[in-house]
């Protein structure tokens, strides 16, 4: 828990019980106390507002260059990816060589987790007095009921992935009882994200638009889709309960809903894709594509500039851009781009997902390792140095891999499976037919789809950092082949070895919870093999 809320739990109760006289008690005039706070609507609101940038959010908007986003840590878990600053961001290299503990991430540990509990801590503040919020009318107290029920069911889901059995708080800390509490179940964490989730979508009146149409408050759609993600991961590892259908069920909500759609590739006149105005293209140069965006982290220049554009060049580039720094932060490792057909896939064509050449005003070119060149932003490199273009978390190529992936384990490989698999690899495969693809997919097992399926998820959301969750929750390594062709075996998890040498075991599987955590808490175990 963290322990800036036990510290001012025991000062408020210090100050409440210290005697004074009335006539030296004065009222506070910028301050609004405890019983004074939810005493208006713009309580509620602003109380909601802050979960924007705090919680699960965190995790996409902190980081400077040299580190990268925590988001980006189970990324370097997985030893597909590689971070130039990683010399004096020594937590990178404990993740890549798998000797990370609690004491030597404990900094970086303790942010993520004090991070999701003070997000929740204000999620359960405002579900719990929004309701006597006066002013409210039954509609706005709902929707912001939703709001707050997605971040905190948002925050937990992180929290049960990364570090497994967690605390489970989902009251406000109003005493000083039960100030130590010993952790809760998977199943227990996983219960109250459900219930958060189904109360968002189903009761809290949340808006059907997409969420840039929405001024970026959180939908209908965006909450489906994270339940949809949820059922999909207790499915798998380590609960392993058959919630497919209902993964199925609820990303089918979405891509009914009519608001999102697949950004296509611009052709040329003879029929052959316009690289310069592909999707990928269109998706990198605007801010937030309405209809391809399903959940997104807002970004503002001059509020909270994005630093993501300094990570699509590498160090060596930084004395051709307007930026005082770039960092390949986040690299990806030869061994990974592997896992794309090199001849077929769009995505690794050069200037689309990732780019490895600089041609400067006078025409010389600069050949580097790839870096994302979906995050390079023209004008914040080479004019502003400010960008405020927002970051995915889900787009709407991920609700249909969820789809795919839960029917055929629900259904079988239907017709609508095929469909939806066949239509992120058919923006993709830019020289084959999405008849082509369908009819090669229709004839596999469920086993050999639901592989195809998460193959796509590898190559389609490496910029959503996903691949981590995707390896626990399927207990499987994705081995791929030299030839780059793109073939990609899974193989067991625990066992393997990753691209840096080092071999996963049984408790890489779940983080260490954070030291001084440990030190705060005494009724906290340390996850087993820290």
């Amino acid at each position: 828990m963290n322990h800036t809320i036990k510290i001012f739990l025991v000062l408020l109760l210090a100050m409440v019980s210290y005697g004074c006289d009335d006539f030296l008690e004065e009222a506070p005039r910028s301050e609004i106390s405890l019983d004074q706070f939810f005493t208006e609507p713009e309580h509620a609101q602003n109380a909601i507002n802050s979960l924007y940038r705090t919680g699960a959010p965190q995790l996409y908007t902190s980081g400077g260059v040299y580190s990268g986003k925590q988001a980006m840590y189970g990324q370097y878990m997985s030893g597909f990816f590689d971070n130039e600053y990683k010399g004096q961001e020594p937590y990178i290299q404990f993740a890549q060589q798998l000797t990370l503990n609690a004491i030597n991430t404990d900094g970086f540990m303790n942010d993520i987790w004090s991070g999701m509990y003070a997000s929740i801590a204000r999620a359960n503040n405002a579900i719990r007095y929004i309701p006597e919020t006066p002013g409210l009318s039954e509609t706005e107290a709902n929707r912001l009921m939703a709001e707050a029920r997605f971040f905190r069911a948002f925050a937990y889901f992180y929290l049960v992935r990364l570090y497994g059995e967690v605390p489970l708080i989902s009251e406000p800390y109003e005493s000083l009882e039960n100030l130590y509490q010993e952790k809760n179940s998977v199943s227990e964490v996983y219960d109250l994200i459900v219930q958060d989730l189904t109360f968002a979508v189903n009761e809290g009146g949340l808006s059907d638009n997409s969420m840039v149409n929405n001024a970026y408050r959180v939908t209908r759609g965006a909450a489906a889709t994270l339940l949809s993600d949820v059922y999909l991961t207790m499915s798998g590892f380590p609960l392993q309960e058959d919630h497919y259908a209902d993964a199925a069920t609820m990303a089918r909500q979405v891509i009914n809903s009519g608001s999102y759609s697949l950004v296509q590739n611009d052709l040329m006149e003879n029929g052959e894709v316009d690289f310069a105005n592909s999707a990928y293209n269109k998706i990198r140069r605007d801010e937030a594509l309405a209809e391809e965006y399903v959940y997104v982290v807002e970004f503002m220049v001059g509020i909270d500039n994005s630093t993501y554009p300094q990570w699509s060049y590498p160090v060596a580039l930084t004395s051709e851009v307007t930026y005082a720094i770039t960092n390949g932060a986040y690299q990806p490792v030869d061994e990974f781009l592997w896992g794309y057909d090199a001849e077929n896939d769009l995505r690794l064509q050069n200037k689309q997902y990732f780019h490895t050449t600089y041609t400067d005003d006078e025409g010389n070119e600069t050949t580097f390792p790839p870096t994302p060149y979906i995050w390079h932003d023209t004008e914040a490199l080479f004019e502003t140095a400010t960008s405020g273009k927002d970051a995915r978390i889900y787009g709407y190529s991920e609700v249909l891999l969820l789809a795919a992936e839960a029917i055929a384990q629900s259904e079988g490989v239907t017709a609508e499976a095929v469909n939806y698999l066949a239509q992120v690899r058919s923006r993709a495969y830019w020289k084959q037919d999405m008849e082509t693809i369908e009819q090669e997919l229709s004839g596999l097992s469920t086993e050999a789809f639901v592989q195809e399926v998460w193959k796509e998820r590898y190559r389609e959301l490496v910029f959503d950092f996903k691949l981590w969750f995707d390896m626990t929750r399927t207990r499987t390594y994705p081995l791929t082949s030299e030839a780059g062709n793109g073939d990609i075996t899974f193989v067991n998890l625990v066992g393997q070895e990753n691209t840096w040498g080092q071999t996963f075991q049984d408790k890489h599987l779940l983080l260490p919870i954070p030291d001084r955590e440990l030190q705060r808490n005494p009724q906290l175990v340390q996850n087993t093999g820290y």
